[in-house]
C-alpha cells in the first residue's frame, strides 16, 4: 500500500511538472504577442498566487475589477503559470507574471502602485506584504460567519473590506486590538453584475439550486452536504417532475475524501439519468464556468455555510442552509446559521415539500437579514461603494506619500 501511494505521488508530481512546463511555454508565447503592461501606469494591483484550482476565488471579482480598471489602471499580478494561462484567456484586465519575488519587486518599482488588492488569506500573500508604499487591502472572496472571515490575519492589511455590519461585528467582536477604522463596508458587487445564463425551458417548475461547498481540510471546517445530503436530496427533487435542479459543486469537492467524491458522482449519475429519462427535465450539472447567473434563474437554494449563501441571500429568495452532518464542525457562535432553522439530514429524503413550503411561505425576517449583512442593495449600489472606497484607498495613500516625500525633501526625515 505504501509503495502504491509511493508511485501515485510521483505521478502526480510528474504530471505537476509536465503541465506547469507547458503552461510556461504557452505564457511566454502569449506574452511575446502582446504588449507589456506600460512603466508608470499601473494604480491598482492585484496580487494572486494560487494554482487555477482556485481562480474561482478571482474570477467572480473580473466585473468589479474591469469597472475599478476604468477608473484607475488595474492589472492582475499573477505567481502561477497554469494560472497566468487560464488568466491571460479570460481576465477583462491586464495581466502580469511574476514567477519570483524578484519579478514583484521589480515590477512594483516600475508602476505607482497605490493599492495591492488581495481575495484570499493564501501565506504566500505575505511575501508582498514586505513593500510599504502601496495600501494592503483585503477584498477576500465572499462573505461567511466562518472563522475565516474573522482572522487574526485581518491586522496584516491597511484595510479590510467588508459587506456589512454583521462583517463589522463579527470581526470586532473575535478580534483583540483590532483597529475598527480599517473596516471599510461596501456590500457584494457581485449582485450587481448580469451573467450570461443558459437556455432553461420556461415551463413553470420550481428551480432549486443545489450548491454544496467542499469538505474542507479538517474535521472543524466540514460543512459540505454532498455525502450527508446530496444524493437523498435530489432524488427527492428528480422525483416530482415539478422541479428542475442546477447542482452546483464547490471546485475543490472530493480532493480530500474519497466517500464525498463517491456522492458527487452518484449525484451527477442521477441528474444525468434523469435528463436522459425526460428530455424537457433540464437539469443542470454546473461544474464550468462562473457563478452569478444561477442566482437570477433559480427560485430557492440549498447551501451549507459558505460564502455562496450570502451571495444567495442579497437576492431575497428563499434559502435553506444546511446542518453540517460532521459532529466535529464548529459552528460560528453567532451569524445566519443561528438565526436560520438549518436543514438536517434527516430531512433530505423530503427536500420536495421542504423546498416547496420555503417558497410557499417566505420567512418575514429574511429582508432585516439582508440590510444586516449587505446593507443598501438597491441595484448598483454594492459596486458604488466598491469603487468609491478604493478611490478613498488610492487617494488616501496617494497623499501620504507625497507627505513623506515633502518630509524627505526637508529633511525632516
Amino acid at each position: 500500500m505504501d509503495l502504491r501511494d509511493d508511485v501515485t505521488k510521483v505521478q502526480r508530481l510528474l504530471t505537476k511538472g509536465m503541465r506547469a512546463v507547458r503552461a510556461r511555454r504557452a505564457v511566454r508565447a502569449a506574452l511575446a504577442l502582446r504588449p507589456p503592461v506600460p512603466d508608470g501606469t499601473v494604480e491598482v494591483a492585484v496580487y494572486f498566487t494560487d494554482g487555477p484550482e482556485n481562480l474561482y476565488q478571482l474570477d467572480q471579482w473580473f466585473e468589479p475589477l474591469r469597472r475599478l480598471h476604468e477608473r484607475h489602471h488595474v492589472t492582475v499580478l499573477s505567481r502561477h503559470w497554469e494560472t497566468t494561462q487560464a488568466l491571460l484567456g479570460t481576465c477583462p484586465v491586464p495581466v502580469h507574471h511574476a514567477p519570483d519575488i524578484d519579478g514583484v519587486e521589480a515590477f512594483l518599482r516600475r508602476q505607482p502602485v497605490r493599492a495591492v488588492l488581495y481575495v484570499n488569506q493564501n501565506q504566500a500573500n505575505f511575501s508582498a506584504m514586505r513593500f510599504a508604499d502601496p495600501a494592503h487591502v483585503f477584498i477576500c472572496h465572499g462573505e461567511s460567519d466562518k472563522d475565516y472571515m474573522s482572522s487574526n490575519q485581518l491586522k496584516a492589511y491597511d484595510r479590510v473590506f467588508i459587506a456589512g455590519t454583521a462583517a463589522r461585528e463579527r470581526i470586532l467582536r473575535k478580534l483583540i486590538g483590532f483597529e475598527e477604522s480599517h473596516l471599510i463596508e461596501v456590500g457584494r458587487p457581485q449582485v450587481d453584475v448580469d451573467y450570461p445564463a443558459p437556455p432553461l425551458p420556461r415551463d413553470g417548475r420550481t428551480v432549486v439550486l443545489f450548491a454544496p461547498t467542499w469538505e474542507g481540510d479538517r474535521a472543524s471546517m466540514r460543512y459540505s452536504s454532498v455525502e450527508s445530503h446530496g444524493p437523498a436530496l435530489v432524488r427527492s427533487l428528480l422525483a416530482t417532475g415539478r422541479h428542475r435542479v442546477i447542482y452546483r459543486p464547490h471546485p475543490r469537492t472530493g480532493i480530500v475524501l474519497r466517500s464525498t467524491k463517491a456522492a458527487h458522482d452518484e449525484i451527477v449519475r442521477l441528474i444525468e439519468a434523469a435528463n436522459k429519462a425526460d428530455a424537457s427535465a433540464g437539469h443542470v450539472v454546473d461544474t464550468s464556468g462562473g457563478f452569478g447567473w444561477q442566482l437570477s434563474v433559480s427560485d430557492v437554494a440549498v447551501m451549507d455555510i459558505s460564502a455562496v449563501a450570502y451571495d444567495w441571500l442579497a437576492t431575497a429568495k428563499p434559502l435553506l442552509v444546511t446542518q453540517p452532518a460532521e459532529p466535529r464542525a464548529q459552528l460560528p457562535e453567532s451569524g445566519l446559521v443561528r438565526e436560520l432553522d438549518l436543514f438536517t439530514a434527516a430531512d433530505a429524503a423530503r427536500a420536495a415539500s421542504v423546498v416547496d413550503a420555503a417558497v410557499t411561505q417566505p420567512d418575514e425576517s429574511h429582508a432585516a437579514l439582508v440590510r444586516r449583512y449587505f446593507g443598501d442593495t438597491t441595484p448598483g449600489a454594492s459596486m458604488a461603494r466598491f469603487l468609491d472606497a478604493c478611490d478613498d484607498v488610492i487617494r488616501e495613500r496617494s497623499a501620504a506619500l507625497a507627505a513623506r516625500a515633502a518630509r524627505l525633501t526637508d529633511g525632516r526625515e
